[in-house]
């Protein structure tokens, strides 16, 4: 479907947005529509009815037609490029050298913030939250919807957030998973990945722990984080090439591997295998199995016909340097990311460093206030261990919703809560998409252990 490029000007020029749809099956239960983000930011979402239908009980599918989309600049619509020269997201999380300085990170920083200026040029400033969801409003309106129903997803809970705010008439129930503070939007969340890793960290190292014979790198979690942290550290040192391949493994791509294995509690006997292998390979005695699993680390997938390779990651920078204005201040970088080494080990000052946004233009419109106005229609499920989106940004949109808002707690590691091993919460949900129901007070639910 086609949307105005910028909202202010809705005879102006256009874009094409692609929308998908599952339909329910049984017409005379219909309720509505569902629609449903992945997050990212800039993930695609067309595929994801196809991917939750599985996960879902007939009691919801038969009640809502869901509804998948790629956002305004991402995958097959629209799709923007800043032509960055790693297409993947690894440059854009700002690691400082191992010395701690900063120096590259800036000049890199501003570099493709220039780039992507001149890449994408003035249109740069309308691909933004605010703008997406206006756009989910023009959808609804396309399928002939008072209402939809919404679930996001880690930044699809911004999403989620900010079109209830701009258009609370015709929101019905909204599931947020994996939840972002929008009082901390971008660079405050950002910083919120040192206390999420340092909760997270420890379901792995407990696992390697259990495996020291296989693993070697320590018997209890104290001795694998301490491990961990010297090898990642000698990574930044002397990057360890790859044998058979073009590629080194450094600092920066030890930590990426371990923040995106961390996110799912099944990839974690993938991740400490990961640990061992970069142990084997620094040590210059790399053996096939860990070969295997580099490969599989590091496999890439097959390119996407019509989506530029750095589609996300110029996306990516397009919404959190776009959303709002981050400060300029070199020197309180420097700060900050110095502070981070010393008290956050794990995240090596990381979160605080420099970003792009820095050197971004200045953000078109304030961000959308998120307020606890409105009917009582959100549900929130947070894991207590969340490296991605911790619990105290969870708890932070609980305190923004209020009453509006019922809340589940799983004491459970990794990114994502529905169908990943609590009963209780996949039951709340379920009841809130069929009948409304929410907690009457917040709920904290436990984690059946996974084999």
């Amino acid at each position: 479907m086609k949307v105005p490029l910028d909202h202010r000007h809705p005879d102006g020029r256009s874009i094409s947005v692609a929308v998908s749809r599952i339909a329910t099956a049984k017409p005379g239960k219909r309720r509505g529509v569902l629609l449903l983000n992945p997050g990212g930011p800039a993930l695609e979402g067309l595929d994801m009815p196809g991917q939750m239908a599985p996960t879902l009980p007939a009691s919801v599918l038969d009640q809502y037609d869901l509804i998948g989309f790629d956002p305004r600049g991402v995958g097959h619509s629209a799709p923007i490029s800043c032509h960055l020269s790693d297409p993947s997201l690894s440059d854009l999380f700002p690691y400082p050298a191992a010395d701690g300085s900063i120096t590259a990170n800036v000049t890199l920083a501003r570099t493709t913030a220039q780039q992507c200026a001149s890449a994408v040029g003035a249109d740069l400033e309308f691909f933004t939250t605010a703008n997406t969801a206006r756009d989910l409003d023009l959808i609804r309106q396309a399928l002939g919807e008072k209402k939809v129903s919404y679930w996001g997803q880690s930044y699809g809970t911004y999403l989620g957030a900010v079109y209830r705010g701009l258009f609370p008439e015709h929101t019905d129930r909204m599931v947020l998973e994996g939840n972002v503070d929008p009082n901390k939007v971008w660079a405050r969340q950002s910083a919120t990945w040192n206390t999420g890793m340092a909760a997270r960290f420890p379901d792995a190292a407990r696992l390697a722990a259990s495996h020291h014979d296989t693993i070697g790198l320590g018997t209890d979690v104290a001795k694998v984080t301490k491990a961990y942290v010297a090898l990642a550290d000698r990574l930044d040192r002397t990057p360890a090439p790859a044998p058979g391949t073009k590629l080194s493994l450094n600092g920066v791509m030890f930590r990426q591997v371990t923040y995106g294995l961390l996110l799912h509690n099944e990839t974690l006997p993938t991740l400490i295998q990961f640990w061992k292998a970069a142990a084997d390979l620094a040590a210059g005695k790399p053996s096939s199995e860990d070969s295997a699993v580099l490969g599989q680390v590091f496999a890439d997938g097959p390119p996407e016909p019509g989506v530029p390779a750095d589609n996300q990651a110029s996306m990516f920078l397009a919404l959190t340097c776009g959303d709002v204005a981050w400060s300029h201040d070199v020197a309180k970088y420097a700060a900050a990311t110095a502070a981070d080494r010393k008290a956050w080990p794990l995240t090596a000052g990381m979160p605080g460093n420099i970003w792009p946004c820095a050197f971004w233009h200045a953000p078109l419109e304030a961000p959308v206030k998120v307020t606890s106005q409105g009917a009582r229609d959100v549900l929130l499920l947070q894991n207590r261990r969340d490296n991605a989106t911790p619990w105290e940004t969870g708890r932070g949109l609980r305190r923004t919703l209020g009453s509006r808002a019922g809340f589940v707690g799983v004491d459970n590691g990794g990114h994502y809560v529905y169908h990943a091993g609590s009963t209780c919460a996949d039951t709340t949900t379920v009841a809130f998409l069929t009948d409304g129901k929410l907690p009457a007070k917040d709920l904290h639910c436990t984690a059946e252990p996974q084999h």
